[in-house]
């Protein structure tokens, strides 16, 4: 089926970069909007805007109802989730379904069984992807969890089965912090996600945090579209993003690609995704999670290999084929993601407020996907990105050096930005060496304020 408007069911810098594509494609868009975006540029760029609602995600940006009413009304043949909110909610994808709408994303059972931990784990170890020794089960209660934790060794990492973005994780060494961390965890799961399951997984320290691209059509074809580095995190959420990883030889490249294949095969998987790895110092990897949506880091993948990842996601929910094979794709020259967002950045709190000065970086290399525009307001409800500084290069250190002068352009007002954290990044020896870990930023923090 030929998609002629798509609907999207999100907001802010992802909102504009679908925008961007389906405009290339002649495919008129559909933005969905609540009462505090009502001036946010996505809003304006789209061919048509509906207000679906107030501020609060769960009156607007999650209300299915609304949304797929805003469809029907004007003409939507698909529906784009972006990512978070809807993105990978299996329910949203059947009543899509129902209505006579095309889902951008892979099925629905996929999207519920990768997104339940306990069963994704299950799935790997069927189809030998390696995964990080735990307990494949629901953990009941704090002693059960003091058992296991025991039997698997110290440390460990409790995990909620439906989480994701660091929610409902915590690293226990010994049973008293089992204890004192079950119960909380267990709530924030419940609260978060509508869902208290947890199981435990051994902790692996310093780790790496590694994903694949993957890629799969109707037809059968899956294919990897190579990996990004994800360790320059904080609170568990990535900051920084590149490709290659400057950690990987040829050969482990060659073995973790391959393994998230597998994953994808496993599932038959039908659309754009990325399978998560954690590796230790001895590159030993560890499948983490299978995310069945766009990545807010995928402009690094498409820097690296030429491709558009939305306009990929529109030809396989079109059921084309995917345009070329495993062979075709390349991995060219470096490339680097910054998140720049609305938050203090010793603190890494949110900053909400008026944007008064929004002035971005120019130069070769760099590329901005962004949500805001001077005047624009950093709302308390939603996440505080105020966008992506994309830089590209034929080496790492080109990269670095044009990444330096690229966050010295900024020039943002009226709220504070983790813009002078990310500079510290860029300008720390470690991380020019490409040897930093997902511990990075925290020793980072801790030199500083020594």
């Amino acid at each position: 089926m030929e998609i002629r408007t798509v609907l999207i069911a999100n907001r802010g810098e992802i909102a504009r970069r679908i925008i961007r594509t389906c405009k290339a494609k002649g495919i008129r868009t559909i933005a969905v909007y609540s009462e505090a975006d009502a001036t946010m540029p996505f809003v304006r760029e789209a061919d048509t805007a509906v207000l679906i609602g107030p501020p609060p995600v769960a009156q607007s940006y999650l209300n299915m109802e609304t949304i797929l009413q805003a469809a029907k009304e004007h003409g939507a043949d698909a529906i784009h989730p972006g990512y978070g909110l809807l993105s990978e909610n299996g329910r949203f994808a059947r009543r899509c379904a129902e209505e006579g709408m095309i889902f951008i994303g892979p099925r629905p059972e996929v999207m519920e069984d990768m997104g339940a931990k306990i069963r994704a784990r299950s799935k790997m170890i069927e189809a030998g992807v390696p995964v990080v020794p735990g307990y494949n089960g629901n953990i009941l209660d704090a002693e059960e969890a003091c058992r296991v934790a025991a039997e698997i060794g110290y440390p460990v990492m409790l995990k909620a089965s439906a989480g994701g973005g660091g929610i409902g994780m915590q690293i226990c060494r010994d049973d008293e912090e089992v204890r004192k961390a079950f119960q909380s965890a267990k709530g924030r799961a419940k609260a978060y996600f509508g869902n208290d399951d947890m199981f435990i997984e051994k902790y692996i320290d310093n780790p790496h945090h590694i994903e694949v691209q993957i890629a799969g059509d109707e037809h059968g074809r899956i294919v990897h579209l190579f990996e990004r580095e994800c360790s320059i995190q904080r609170r568990h959420q990535k900051v920084i993003e590149e490709s290659p990883s400057p950690f990987l030889d040829e050969t482990t490249r060659g073995l973790i690609c391959d393994a998230a294949v597998r994953a994808a095969q496993a599932v038959e998987y039908t659309g754009v995704g990325t399978v998560e790895f954690i590796m230790d110092g001895n590159k030993e990897f560890f499948f983490l999670e299978m995310n069945t949506r766009l990545q807010v880091e995928h402009p690094v993948t498409e820097a690296v290999t030429g491709l558009d990842l939305v306009e990929l996601q529109l030809t396989i929910a079109e059921g084309k084929a995917l345009p070329f094979t495993q062979e075709d794709i390349t991995q060219q020259g470096h490339a680097m993601e910054l998140r720049i967002y609305a938050e203090d950045p010793v603190t890494f709190m949110p900053s909400p407020g008026t944007i008064s000065r929004y002035e971005q970086p120019e130069g070769e290399g760099i590329r901005i996907d962004d949500a805001v525009e001077s005047g624009s307001v950093i709302t308390p409800f939603y996440d505080p990105m105020i966008g992506k500084l994309i830089v590209s290069g034929n080496t790492r250190a080109e990269v670095i050096a044009r990444a330096e002068d690229a966050l010295a352009q900024y020039a943002i007002e009226g709220i504070k930005t983790n813009i002078s954290m990310l500079s510290e990044v860029l300008g720390d020896e470690e991380f020019a060496a490409g040897i930093y870990t997902t511990q990075f930023v925290q020793q980072m923090k801790r030199m500083t304020n020594k």
